[in-house]
Parts: C-alpha cells; structure tokens; sequence
C-alpha cells in the first residue's frame, strides 16, 4: 500500500531528473550554490548597522551553567546511520560569510551552544541533541522530563550523558509540552535508555494532545513532508553556501519516533499538581504556537516554562511546510496572562533556544513577545480595513523600532511578511478581493501566454540578466518563474533562476526562507528528490496511537473520485485484537467510514489485527499478497476487496516545486 507511505511522511541521493545545470560556474560549491553577488554582499554588510550586534548577553545567557559537553555530538541509528551530528555546524565560527545574512549567523552562533546545562536549582537542560531541548527537573525521589525531543536515539543519547553527571535516579513523570512531533517523539528512547516501563511513570499533556499528535499532518502528510524538505533544508550541505540552522534551533533529528498517551491532562489555568514532591502551575494555551500546548510555572523555583509559546525569536504564525493558521491574538493574550499570573518569575526557560534570568529582564522580554504578535495582528488587520491586500500588507508593514531592534522578536523562523499573510488569511481566506485573482488562468497556461506577450524567452532571459546584475533578485525571480513554467526545459533559465534563488537565500534573516530558497536552487539543479521525509516504518510506535478513523480519513482523500464515479461498494474492518471494527463505502465517488459492521450490500468483511493492518498500510507486508494469502480471514470477494483498494491513489512523495 504505497499510499501509506507518504501518510506519515511529515512527522517524522537526490535523483536527476532531466534538468542538471549545464553553465559552467568556477565559483559554485560542491552542491552548485554559486557565490554571493556583491549586491548580496552590500545588503548583508548593512544587517551589521541595523541592529546592536555589540550586545552580549545573549551569549553570556546561553552559556551559563554549563556543566559538559559532548566533543562530538552524533547519533547514530540500529544500522549505523548518523541521524544527528552537531559537528556538522562546526563552520559556524567568527564573523559572518557574505554568504549569510549577519543576524541569522548570529542566531546560529548561538543555536551552536550545546551540551548539559544548569538552569537554577533543580532544573537542568540538554541542548543541541534536537531541534527542541529537553528539559530534566529533579523531584524527590526521580526525575521529571519536559519534551524528550524527536527521535528516540537523540533522547537516549541525551540521557545517557546527562546519567555521566547528575544524581542517579529514575524518571517519574513526563510532560510534553505540546503537540509537534519535536516534543515527544523521543520518549520511548529516553525511557529504555533509563530503564523505566511507561506504565510506572506520570504522563502530563495539555487537552487534545493525542488527537493533534496523532492526526495534524496526516491528510495533508505528502504535501506537509515534501514542503519540509525545503523548510529544513533536508538536501542542503551544512555549511557556509548551504544550511547554517533553523533560527528555532539546528534542524529536526532523522530518526525513529514513539509517543505515549497521557494519563494526566491540563485543560484549565491555573491548574495546580504536585509532581514528586515539586509543585506546578499549569497554564493551558491551546489554539497558539500549537492546537494543544500548555506552560507551567515551579513556584518553589521562581521559574516560567514558556514551551513553545515564548521562544527567542519570532515565530510561526503560519508555517512555510503549511499547516494550519494559528490566531496571533489568542497566542498574545496568553504571553499576557503569564505576566499576570507570574509576575515574580526569576528564571525563563523555553523548549528551544537559551533561558532568562532577573525578573525585570525577564517581563520587559515577555512584553516583547506579546507585542511581537500583537502588533502584526493588528496592523494587518487595520491595512486591510484602508483596502490593503494580503502582498500589499506584507510590503507595508513594519514592526515599531522598540520590537525591530530585539533580537528575540526577529525573524529567525517566522517573519514579519509572512506572518502578516497569514493573519488576513486567518480572518479573510485567500481571496484578496480582486475579481482578476478570483479564476486566474493556472500557472503554465498564464506563463505561456506572459511569456509569448513579453517578446518570447530570449528577451524575457535578456531581461532577466539584467535585473539580476542590477541586484533586483525579487523581480527576477517572478520574472524567471513565468519562464521555467512556460519552458520547463529552458537551461539558461534554470542556470539564472538558480543563481537568483541562491542570492536571496544568502540575504534572508530566516533560517526556513534561506533553506526554502537554496532548497529551490537545488532542485532546479539537480531535480526532484524521491528521499521521503522520514522513514515511515520508523514511525510505527506512532502510527500505532494513531486513531483508526483518522486513517480512513486519508484514504478517503486519496480516493480517485474519477475512477469510483459510479461506483457503489461496502467493505467491513474487523480488529480482532482490539475489537474494534468499521465499515468502509464508496457512494457519490466518495469514502466514508462508519463504527461497527454492516450487514448490506457488503462485498467483502476482513477479519484482522491492527499491527498486520499497519504492516499492511506502511508496505512492511504486501497488500496484494497478505489479501491472497491465510494470515487474515476474508468473506466475500477478495477480487472486490482488491478492487476496491485500487481506487486509492497513491500520494506523490517527490512532486516538482520549482518547476510544472
């Protein structure tokens, strides 16, 4: 069932394709990235004028209580693959290239600072074994671990090395702090690794956590995973031309994931619980950075736990591998409401980036995030009253010099222009409007026609040229995408696009803008990858929480409604080891799925464990194969139930982006 595997893709050799670029440049690094244009150069030298790079404690913050470090941090997997490796990062030294915009390297300089850290009394953090840190807070008798990062060999990793040089005691409680995949995919890990059995600990998540952990990316899954490879600079070489880092942290870690269900849940503020002997106060903050994502204070410590919902930079209000919008107002109004509940706090710690300490700094900062997100709602949502459309707004707006000049409300992951989208998508959709943009022509058939009215490609290309020396990177990329969409075989116009892709990639202050770009580049390169996201068999321990319902729902979008128009048929599900059963029907060329067996017009009822279903679903057994052999029952006609998986239309894992 190779429709499966792309289902999971986004939780967790690039291949040419026809389109190598053939212009011969003797500057370009070993992935083809040529070199920064002095244009480039020119508008990364005056980052350096912009903000007051002479301030230093953000360096002295994040190296505080260092207690070791790894020399050479990198993870491998079960059969010796490197799914982490902070060593990678090593170039990130000094001054930044004229490579990468200055304010980015700076936020990676940082992101570099790794190893064992003491944040006050009782609490410590490991820090670049992940994207997101993991948090240890010593009760009385064990020890309680805030988000054990993604992938399970990062968390035993960590733990092993945080074993060398803290109080030997066993984990009792876990809290994810929400619900992306960087913050729990782990814990299985970090549980073998310390020998503890999940059933002997205390699972704390907010409301809603194993539904949005378990189902956010699944119907949109092969999109979601083939937009993160571009986010995260999966592809890209780790270095000066290439991927320097996420602004939120490195990059996500490679390996296999897991998730346990809660046994406590936070659904209210404050919500008070005494875990080992140390008292919390739980905030719920639902609908923000996460669908479901909670914060909690240690009264005993005078420390804030912001999670997600306060981090050292700006961050997503729309998210560029696509999700969801979230509500920039609900997000400010809880930063708000920790300074009301809070006031005191003397420690800051988040699950990315470094902490805070001293109450004033620590409330001017909250201040700042809460305005940070505040102030883009509501800007955007006052232009769009004078008529403002959605790239009007984004060229418009500009954040009030208080917030322009901290450095932890820049645009290291989110930024300010796209943000700004997504609030009036938010409140008004994607329609700005305008009646041109309501049936727009699709993109070739419009790049065609543009192209043919500008004179044809020669003097599209000449013109291109000339923009591009001119440094005028954005013009030339709208111009050069209208001819790689016309021309999909246009050499020259992919050589130029690339160069182009590359320049802005070099000026972004945003970790996911740069790596979108070089992204880009490279594909224009070097072709579509068919490297999925993750390795969907890695996920298993997750898929295995994930309710069936939303597996039906995916197939239900993967259903070729042209080829079921006019199709009626029933098939029933029957789980044998968790009794559980559904029955699946096709009418209008369209899925549905319905609790419990039925008994009508049924073509054919499998009888079956759910660990073969998954086998099945993720490729690990042969669809066809297990339906003709003895390891499930069947009644009725395996022909129908073969002809009714037929329908299903297997996601595209490595479609073009840059290219038709």
């Amino acid at each position: 069932m190779k429709f499966m595997l792309s289902l999971m893709c986004c939780f967790l050799a690039p291949v040419l394709a026809g389109c190598d670029q053939t212009v011969y440049d003797p500057d370009a690094d070993e992935q083809g990235h040529s070199a920064p244009t002095q244009a480039t150069i020119d508008a990364n030298r005056q980052v350096l004028h912009q903000l007051p790079f002479e301030d230093r404690q953000d360096f002295e913050d994040a190296k505080r209580g260092l207690i070791a470090q790894m020399p050479v941090l990198r993870v491998e997997d079960a059969n010796g693959k490197t799914i982490w490796n902070m060593s990678d990062y090593d170039f990130i030294q000094g001054e930044a290239p004229p490579s990468v915009n200055p304010s980015l390297w700076r936020q990676e300089s940082l992101n570099n600072i790794h190893g064992l850290f003491k944040v006050s009394d009782g609490i410590y953090q490991l820090r670049g074994f992940d994207l997101a840190n993991i948090t240890l807070i010593e009760g009385k008798t064990g020890w309680i671990v805030v988000d054990p990062g993604t992938a399970t060999e990062t968390a035993a990793a960590a733990w092993k090395f945080a074993s060398e040089h803290l109080d030997s005691k066993p984990i009792v409680s876990v809290i994810f702090t929400h619900s992306h995949i960087d913050h729990f995919g782990g814990v299985l890990g970090l549980l073998r690794a310390s020998g503890t059995e999940p059933a002997d600990i205390r699972i704390i998540a907010p409301k809603g956590f194993i539904e949005e952990a378990t189902s956010e990316n699944v119907l949109a899954s092969a999109t979601m995973g083939r937009r993160s490879v571009y986010m995260y600079g999966k592809q890209l070489a780790r270095s000066e031309r290439g991927h320097v880092g996420s602004g939120l942290g490195k990059s996500p870690a490679f390996g296999s994931v897991s998730i346990l269900a809660p046994s406590e849940l936070i659904d209210s503020t404050p919500q008070k619980k005494i875990i080992d002997g140390v008292p919390f106060t739980f905030q719920y903050t639902p609908e923000s950075e996460a669908p479901a994502e909670l914060m909690f204070y240690l009264p005993e410590h005078k420390a804030l736990a912001g999670a997600e919902v306060i981090s050292r930079n700006m961050h997503n209000i729309y998210t560029l591998r696509g999700a969801k919008v979230r509500d920039a107002l609900k997000w400010s109004g809880y930063i708000d409401e920790a300074l009301t509940l809070f006031p005191e706090a003397e420690v800051y710690f988040g699950s990315h980036h470094w902490p805070m300490w001293e109450t004033a700094r620590i409330n001017t900062f909250l201040k700042q995030q809460r305005d940070t997100y505040k102030y883009i709602h509501d800007q955007t949502i006052r232009l769009a009253a004078h008529g403002y459309t959605p790239g009007e707004i984004a060229q418009e707006i500009e954040m009030p010099e208080s917030l322009r000049r901290s450095f932890s409300s820049r645009g290291y992951y989110g930024t300010l222009r796209h943000n700004a989208r997504a609030v009036y998508q938010g409140y008004f959709g994607w329609y700005d409007g305008n009646p041109a943009n309501l049936d727009p022509l699709p993109p070739v058939d419009s790049a065609k026609r543009t192209i043919k009215l500008m004179g044809g490609s020669a003097q599209v290309l000449e013109q291109a040229n000339l923009s591009f020396e001119a440094g005028e990177y954005r013009w030339v990329a709208e111009l050069l995408n209208k001819l790689v969409f016309a021309e999909p075989n246009n050499t020259a116009a992919k050589a130029l696009l690339a160069r182009n892709y590359d320049q802005l990639g070099y000026q972004a202050e945003s970790g996911p803008w740069r790596d979108v770009y070089l992204s880009g580049a490279y594909e224009l390169r070097h072709g579509a990858t068919e490297e999925s996201w993750v390795d969907t068999a890695s996920a298993l321990g997750l898929l295995k929480e994930t309710p069936l319902p939303r597996f039906f729902d995916a197939m239900a979008v993967m259903l070729n409604g042209p080829d079921a128009d006019g199709i009626e048929m029933t098939i029933n599900l029957n789980f044998t080891d968790i009794q559980e059963s559904y029955s699946l029907y096709i009418e209008n060329a369209v899925l549905h799925h319905r609790v419990g067996l039925t008994r009508e017009n049924v073509s054919a009822t499998l009888h079956l464990s759910h660990e073969l279903f998954l086998k099945m679903l993720t490729g690990q057994a042969g669809f066809k194969d297990t339906i003709m052999g003895d390891d499930l029952e069947i009644e009725g006609s395996r022909i129908d139930l073969l002809r009714f998986f037929s329908l299903i239309d297997p996601a595209t894992e490595s479609f073009n982006i840059v290219t038709p």
